[in-house]
């Protein structure tokens, strides 16, 4: 097995790739795949999903396939989404309100215990887990619940100070939709997600 720092992190991005896969196949009634079926799904060929899974252990048995619950069970493992957890939400506008109540996050070891927010007016409006609270107690509250997950849904001339508040609170991922790239030190991993970079990136393929 390799150990985790040898790993490529495009290695690790396709893990999510399969265990979304395996779920759509547990969902058909199946229980046993291939990496030649899973290739089929997802446009990936079956060496490579081997190769990726070898990084791991072994799974499967030539000839036989891979038992898809023994195979889901490890990939959550793996990927530590065998567990649930906690993660905030920072911005309450249009984008930041549709990821605090996405449905999808809990059944896949998610879960969002907190919302922030500047505005006056947005604070205090909602209930429970998604109320919208003070962004001046975010540090706070992310250090006290030890929470290690953020989503940050803010404009980017701010988002780098609210990075710099996330990660003195003790925030070690975060999922930046702000139009920025963030400065982390390196025990701190960033996912950005710009809808408009991707629009961008399909309209060169268009007429």
């Amino acid at each position: 097995m390799t150990s985790v720092s040898e790993i490529p992190d495009i290695v690790i991005g396709r893990l999510p790739l399969y265990l979304r896969a395996l779920n759509q196949l547990v969902s058909q009634g199946q229980t046993i795949t291939s990496s030649h079926e899973l290739g089929q799904q997802l446009g990936i060929s079956s060496a490579q999903i081997r190769k990726d899974l070898s990084h791991f252990g072994e799974f499967g048995k030539q000839g036989t396939g891979y038992q898809i619950n023994h195979l889901m069970a490890q990939l959550k493992q793996i990927l530590q989404v065998n567990r649930e957890w906690s993660m905030v939400v920072v911005g309450a506008g249009d984008l930041g309100r549709a990821l605090a109540h996405y449905g999808g996050f809990v059944e896949r070891g998610f879960r969002v215990v907190g919302v922030f927010d500047n505005d006056p007016s947005k604070i205090g409006t909602g209930s429970g887990d998604l109320k919208v609270r003070n962004i001046n107690d975010m540090n706070d509250f992310v250090r006290e619940r030890a929470i290690k997950i953020a989503m940050l849904a803010v404009p980017g001339k701010v988002a780098q100070a609210i990075c710099d508040s996330l990660v003195d609170g003790g925030v070690r991922a975060i999922l930046n939709y702000a139009p920025i790239t963030l400065s982390v030190p390196e025990n701190v991993h960033v996912q950005y997600i710009d809808p408009v970079m991707h629009l961008q990136r399909m309209t060169y393929y268009l007429d």
